[in-house]
């Protein structure tokens, strides 16, 4: 170097000085990758930088110098500085060329090197370099988990462009077409306030709706669906800002779309827990990192909260650490190989760095009692821990002070005893459930293999050597010639004792043992069946017993795998996959056969299913097991070789939707998940519910959902089904289930302001509230009456006046049922039709809130009626409405529709029901009076008394130390 500097210095003049900046340049930016390009040798002749224009999103563009030497990173900061962007985080230099597009990033890549790489492909094309169309792009590739578009209007203005833009091309694509409507709505806004009309919305359409859309559906109703989403849009009355509705856009993209604003790396693994392949993709992005191939298919997720660290450099001496990742997760340690492992490496610790920094969430990693002292929190290991940043404690001394979720206690907290999520959000069950793991449970991460190559498949031999029966002599064809059985391997004969030999003395499980091993022969197809079965007869005798009698459990594993050890039929294996995933997804193996699972699991990289069993079984490990066997969706998801199981969910206006679902869902997450995916103000309130032909049933939140559904579905056969596996299981045909669907609505009436949740009042307050009040069971004015009939009239016809006529006829929609004789059909029609000029320029959404609004002062406003017979109370009439509502239990006169009395929840002492009946106790035990009850939906009284009573309760408890109050009076 100091040869050529001296070199450089004796040079003429007019070059001398020249070279050496640009060698102190390229010293500085590192070496270059490409040859030079066409722009830089006409840039030596005149010794002058060369000046490039960069796109930006709002459609202008910046002109800037550069040299041979510079980085997308100069280039991003140069731009920023000449518009004048504040918040530059994850804004990248892109450069297109033909049809493709290519993130230059904003570090150290040089930008002559892309441009040279765009003239090579012209010049292997037969044309000359200059000819190169490329053009630079300044866009937003990344977030941080922290964003707020608050910050800097500038950037949040860009990135609102870019997604605009992108909506438009197609860049940006979503299976609901809500989506884009709601964006476009937001466009609306900004673009043209609240003002409507149709050109305003037809240029809307044409500026975010792809032309393929259009063609789709008609440029008419996209207009008809934009116009109707800015009408009701949220900033609308409130008069928000322009900025802070580009700043929604963002966000609604954002959380949309993190796959679309990330970072992407070509990896190859060389060890770790087992994925289906071994060179894949890894997307990092403000959400988290996901593992996918080059069909974009993922292959695992990774958020960050189970990210506990990332190394460069690694353990494996034989691997260049520059070159590689060490990737250490809840579910195991990853060692990735990638060109840009030290960027990779950068980008996710800088995410972790910054999430525990903001985090307010920590896990217990040890138990702590020290109850003595007051200053100090006491939790055991595995409990949630809220850290609270009032300064009172250092965390550069160790110290922060916590709150414990499960006791409810403030305390100081010693950093070295817990472990900091680097999360914003509450972790995920999932999250947690691993973080409860033992380290002896999460082997797959110390013990994974090096290379998936040199693994060899793992049996159970070791474990039957000390667990299993003496092996005998099995009876059947050819037991001569094979003489003592090896138990750990596949056999095609049914066994006449168990496998393990802590059940060969019992009898009754020994037998259901055996027919378990049957039928799992029939379902892997290594024993022949007479008939045709469904699946599903089959499962139900795997796993049925399984499922009542915990020793079960390990023998089916261990059956299972038996089945699947030194089996020559790739297709009998295949159907030994599907077993092992409806297993690992119904109860875990003990702690003892625990660690033999795994090894079995972890040896089989190459299975599809074994990386998605192991993971489900790690989750297992943590829960409570199923109660009852694989529900039929289950079962034919997995046939149908799908891992992910869809079901759908119906609301009260009519529709539904698909929800993602696992065989270890509980209830209340299907309802949070819904509630966040219809983005509804809370999930608090509302519940699941079962239809059957027979009856309606609110499903416990805390029961599994597969679990529910065959409760539900599954009762008039479950007593057939037992008598008949304990015969053997020779049925014939397939368990018949009763058809259901499954609803999500509102059944717990509190905090519900119409207006408040727009969602929620159209979903499920409208159509949820309209049959109670056709039915008769509000008592209501004849001008309220007649102003709701306005509404419910423009609800059915909208603005179409024609429909007048119509109203006679209509009534029964319009009017309480009991109430439609009290005028002729031509006076409701006189009074509905002045009611429904009164209400003009209204839209169809606003009149269902209006109508809310108009009852939602009643007192029966929310509550479930039940018309029944009673014959304990002398002064009722022998048929009374009992309304149940978040006061309490009222009893009306249905004649009257007069208030008989009403109990608050803190008088009621008890209740009961059966098919027939529900029983009451007012007042307490001594001088109470019990109401005796005829009726069929005793059970839906039961539940939602229940309900309310539990939802109070569990309100006491969080207010403990101010309100010893239990309910309102």
């Amino acid at each position: 170097m100091q040869y050529l500097e001296s070199f450089l210095r004796r040079g003429p003049s007019s070059y001398g000085p020249y070279c050496a900046e640009r060698l102190r340049r390229i010293v500085a930016n590192g070496e270059r990758g490409e040859l030079p390009c066409w722009i830089e040798l006409q840039a030596v002749k005149t010794k002058k930088p060369t000046q490039v224009s960069v796109a930006l999103m709002d459609g202008l563009s910046v002109s800037l110098p550069v040299d041979s030497a510079c980085t997308s990173a100069e280039v991003c900061q140069a731009l920023a500085k000449k518009v004048n962007i504040k918040d530059t985080y994850g804004f990248s230099l892109y450069i297109g060329f033909y049809e493709k597009v290519w993130s230059l990033g904003s570090g150290g890549k040089h930008v002559m090197d892309a441009i040279s790489q765009c003239e090579q492909e012209v010049r292997r094309k037969g044309e000359e370099e200059q000819h190169a169309s490329w053009r630079l792009y300044f866009r937003k590739e990344l977030f941080t988990p922290w964003h707020d578009s608050s910050i800097d209007a500038v950037s949040t203005d860009l990135i609102y462009r870019q997604v605009i833009r992108g909506l438009k091309s197609g860049e940006y694509h979503s299976e609901k077409e809500d989506d884009f409507v709601q964006l476009a709505a937001m466009y609306y806004y900004v673009t043209f306030g609240s003002t409507n009309s149709g050109e305003n919305a037809k240029k809307v359409v044409e500026e975010c709706i792809t032309t393929e859309l259009i063609e789709t559906k008609s440029q008419g109703k996209w207009i008809q669906l934009v116009t109707a989403a800015h009408t009701q849009g949220p900033y609308i009355n409130g008069r928000r800002s322009t900025d802070s509705v580009k700043g929604d856009v963002v966000d609604y993209a954002r959380q949309k779309w993190p796959i679309f604003f990330s970072k992407f790396y070509e990896v190859t693994q060389m060890s770790g827990p087992p994925l289906s392949k071994s060179n894949f993709i890894v997307a990092i992005n403000w959400n988290g990192i996901s593992f996918q191939d080059e069909k974009e298919k993922k292959l695992l997720e990774l958020p960050y909260p189970e990210v506990t660290g990332v190394n460069k450099s690694s353990d494996d001496g034989r691997i260049d650490s520059s070159q590689s990742v060490s990737l250490a997760t809840l579910r195991g340690q990853f060692l990735l190989q990638s060109v840009e492992a030290g960027e990779m490496a950068d980008l996710i610790q800088w995410y972790l760095e910054g999430l525990r920094k903001r985090s307010v969430y920590a896990v217990a990693l040890q138990d702590i009692n020290r109850q003595d002292d007051p200053t100090f929190l006491s939790y055991k290991r595995g409990d949630m821990l809220v850290i609270l940043k009032d300064g009172e404690y250092s965390p550069d001394r160790g110290w922060i002070k916590g709150t414990n979720e499960r006791t409810g206690n403030t305390g100081a907290v010693s950093t070295d005893t817990v472990l900091v999520l680097p999360t914003l959000d509450k972790p995920s069950d999932t999250t947690l459930s691993l973080l409860n793991l033992n380290p002896d449970q999460r082997t797959v991460a110390q013990n994974a293999p090096a290379r998936e190559e040199a693994v060899s498949p793992v049996s159970l031999k070791e474990f039957a050597f000390e667990y299993f029966r003496q092996p005998g002599k099995e009876g059947g064809r050819g037991a001569q010639a094979r003489g003592r059985e090896k138990l750990w391997a596949a056999s095609k004969e049914p066994i006449k004792q168990p496998l393990l030999k802590s059940l060969v003395g019992n009898t009754d499980l020994s037998q259901l043992a055996c027919i378990s091993f049957t039928a799992i022969l029939k379902y892997m197809g290594d024993y022949p069946i007479k008939q045709v079965r469904q699946p599903i007869e089959l499962t139900d005798q795997i796993f049925g017993p399984a499922s009542q009698h915990a020793p079960l459990q390990d023998e089916v594993y261990c059956q299972i795998m038996r089945q699947m050890t030194s089996n020559n039929s790739r297709m009998s294996v295949d159907y030994g996959w599907q077993l092992l995933w409806l297993c690992t997804g119904l109860f875990p193996p003990s702690q003892i056969l625990l660690r033999y699972t795994q090894r079995f699991l972890e040896s089989r990289p190459r299975e599809p299913l074994a990386a998605d069993c192991l993971q489900r079984l790690q989750m297992l490990v943590s829960m409570e097991p199923r109660k009852l066997p694989p529900h039929q969706v289950e079962v034919d998801a997995i046939q149908q070789d799908s891992n992910q199981i869809f079901h759908k969910v119906h609301f009260p206006n009519d529709t539904a939707e698909l929800f993602e679902v696992t065989s270890t869902t509980r209830i209340r997450d299907l309802v949070r998940n819904i509630a966040y995916k219809l983005i509804l103000a809370s999930a608090d309130g509302y519940s699941l519910f079962m239809k059957t032909p027979n009856k309606v049933v609110s499903l416990d939140d805390q029961n599994y959902f597969f679990d529910s559904l065959r409760e539900t579905t599954d009762q008039p056969k479950k007593t057939k089904r037992v008598r008949e596996a304990k015969k053997g299981g020779k049925t014939e045909g397939g368990p018949a289930t009763m058809p259901y669907l499954v609803i999500f609505m509102r059944k717990l009436w509190f905090n519900v302001t119409p207006g408040r949740d727009l969602t929620a009042d159209l979903t499920f307050h409208f159509p949820q509230e309209l049959p109670k009040y056709l039915r008769g069971y509000h008592k209501c004015t004849k001008e309220e009456m007649t102003s709701l009939a306005g509404l419910l009239f423009r609800v059915k016809v909208d603005t179409d006046r024609s429909q007048f006529v119509m109203i006679p006829r209509m009534l029964k929609e319009l009017v309480p049922a009991d109430e439609m004789k009290t005028m002729s059909p031509e006076d409701w029609k006189k009074h509905i039709i002045a009611s429904y000029k009164k209400q003009a320029g209204i839209t169809l959404d606003e009149a269902k809130v209006a109508f809310l609004k108009g009852i939602c002062h009643w007192p029966t406003f929310g509550c479930a009626f039940f018309e029944v017979k009673q014959t304990s109370e002398p002064s009722y009439p022998s048929i009374i409405l009992i309304a149940i509502s978040k006061q309490g239990v009222n009893f009306i006169n249905p004649k009257t529709k007069e208030l008989l009395v009403m109990h608050p929840f803190n008088r009621i002492t008890n209740w009961s029901s059966g098919s027939t009946y529900f029983h009451i106790t007012i007042g307490n035990l001594v001088k109470g009076n019990t109401l005796l009850c005829e009726t069929s939906l005793g059970y839906k009284m039961d539940d939602l008394l229940s309900s309310y009573v539990n939802m109070y309760e569990m309100q006491r408890q969080a207010v403990r130390p101010r309100n010893n109050s239990m309910f309102p009076t």
